[in-house]
């Protein structure tokens, strides 16, 4: 199992590569030399943005929030994202993040245990700019379709929810 662990990180945002409907979402955290970027679904990006939005809210106001959330040029991500832990340390001001692979393996006792794990500690200016980054990313996707909510296609979108006796939305 490889586990990284960034205690101070100068960078943690998300962002996006590829055309809208055909967009990889990115997880990217830099603390010194390391960089990690980790593969993640367009919910995920989603949940995580609206937790960290409530647990912010509670934490009172933050400072002044990082600029610079662009994704660094070395995109190959580490691993896919799986399972994601919070905890918050008030007493800091901080939000400790645990991400894991979406891969597994076996440990010596038998146990299935993420093959890939990054344990990030991020201030509540991190926390609040990639909420902010993320929902921006999110809603700039496609339009979702009024009756079923899935997204529509620049081409046009066959909703389920016509069964197929109404035209194409778009």
């Amino acid at each position: 199992m490889t586990h990284y662990v960034l205690a101070e990180p100068e960078r943690f945002t998300v962002g996006t590569i590829g055309a809208v409907g055909q967009r990889t979402f990115l997880l990217q955290m830099r603390e010194g030399r390391q960089l990690v970027t980790i593969k993640v679904e367009k919910m995920q990006v989603a949940t995580v943005s609206a937790y960290l939005t409530n647990v912010v809210k509670e934490m009172g106001r933050p400072k002044h929030l990082p600029d610079d959330l662009a994704l660094e040029d070395e995109h190959e991500p580490d691993f896919a994202l799986g399972d994601v832990s919070v905890a918050i340390d008030e007493d800091a001001q901080t939000i400790t993040l645990v991400l894991d692979s979406i891969d597994t393996t076996e440990d010596d006792d038998g146990d299935e245990v993420p093959m890939d794990r990054v344990t990030v500690t991020i201030t509540r200016e991190q926390a609040a700019a990639f909420a902010i980054q993320a929902t921006v990313l999110v809603e700039g996707g496609r339009p979702p379709c009024p009756l079923c909510a899935l997204p529509i296609d620049p081409r046009g979108h066959d909703c389920p929810r016509t069964n197929g006796f109404k035209a194409p939305i778009t």
